[in-house]
């Protein structure tokens, strides 16, 4: 924003300063003036014919009072000036760390020196800021980095089988089009997963009343037929887990933890139990599951290489990054526990309602 050069704010307190010496001073004469010189006799005698009357002692008094005034005032200018500057000093840090902020350098931080007081308040919390504000470009650019990758391979193996199919156009059609099918409902299920962690990282989301213990079992319910195929029991057990949100998201949250036991479990006879409860004033809900020891990331699009996986649930290395936008968004915890069996114990806490 432009706007017109003025007075800074170094020059507004010097001159604070002098006004109040001037003011000080200007007080003093008047009680001098009031207290003492108006009770002097004004005659030729003086006082007892020996004292000096009022006009000696005025004409007297007068010269060294501007003197003296004189002197207050060009030491308020330079002692006002001298202290101001000292007492802006954190500020002119404070303003050249926003500056270098403004210019792209999110690295630099002001780590004031001294004892605490307003100013070291300040630079502490712009320091906490800028920490915060790297930390989310950091994480904005590597995702946006990943999520371009990520769509430019469907993409890319869309452009491939249309080229095939121009240069060969005895080639069978039907193949071709449910390959395109199969592609293109990956980079769909991408780009949906991309709009919902935007979203949850957001927080623009109308906040209502849900109970945790139905979205389990609606949750439950969905990837039964899923569970039942690969041989795993899935049990849900617990109470009633209120808490605020939306329940499109934590329903996705839920989905995505259960579907995440599901796929990676053992090959056959593996158990996930999903259970929620409520501890005062938090809602918990807990997804334990059998399997391999694998480690679990929650990073967008970074997983281990033995968790690839080829089959329709494959998903798109999005549902614990996901999960994680939900709960944050939310204002809870996610805590990620290997089990020394083998398989995963994931806890989700958020704030809860009577």
């Amino acid at each position: 924003m432009d706007r017109r050069p003025g007075v800074s704010a170094r020059l507004k307190l010097t001159l604070s300063y002098v006004g109040f010496l001037a003011l000080a001073g200007a007080l003093l004469l008047a009680v001098v003036w009031v207290f003492l010189l108006r009770y002097v006799p004004d005659n030729s005698q003086g006082l007892l014919g020996v004292s000096p009357n009022r006009y000696l002692l005025v004409h007297t008094f007068a010269p060294a009072a501007a003197v003296a005034m004189a002197f207050l005032l060009v030491f308020g200018l330079v002692g006002g000036w001298i202290l101001a500057g000292r007492m802006l000093a954190p500020l002119t840090r404070i303003r050249d760390a926003a500056r270098q902020a403004g210019d792209g350098s999110l690295s630099h931080r002001i780590r004031m020196p001294g004892r605490q007081d307003e100013f070291r308040e300040l630079a502490d919390a712009f320091d906490a800021m800028l920490e915060q504000l790297e930390s989310h470009v950091t994480e904005q650019r590597r995702f946006a980095a990943n999520a371009s990758h990520e769509l430019r391979t469907p993409l890319a193996i869309s452009r491939t089988l249309l080229d095939v199919a121009r240069e060969d156009p005895t080639r069978d059609r039907g193949e071709l089009i449910e390959r395109l099918y199969v592609v293109n409902t990956r980079a769909i299920d991408l780009t949906e997963a991309l709009l919902l962690l935007g979203r949850g990282d957001r927080g623009g989301f109308t906040r209502e009343g849900v109970d945790l213990s139905l979205l389990a079992k609606e949750a439950a319910e969905t990837l039964l037929p899923l569970a039942e195929r690969r041989g795993i029991t899935l049990d849900v057990t617990g109470g009633a887990a209120r808490t605020e949100g939306s329940a499109e998201l934590l329903l996705r949250m839920v989905t995505n933890l259960v579907q995440n036991a599901v796929v990676h479990n053992l090959p056959a006879g593996g158990t996930v139990t999903v259970h929620t409860e409520a501890h005062g004033a938090t809602s918990v809900l807990r997804v334990e599951n059998t399997g391999p020891r694998l480690p679990t990331l929650t990073e967008p699009f970074r997983r281990a290489a033995d968790r690839v996986r080829t089959d329709e649930h494959a998903g798109v290395g999005l549902g614990l990054a996901i999960v994680q936008s939900v709960v944050r968004a939310h204002d809870g915890t996610l805590d990620l526990l290997p089990r020394p069996a083998g398989g995963l114990l994931v806890t989700v806490r958020l704030p809860g309602t009577p």
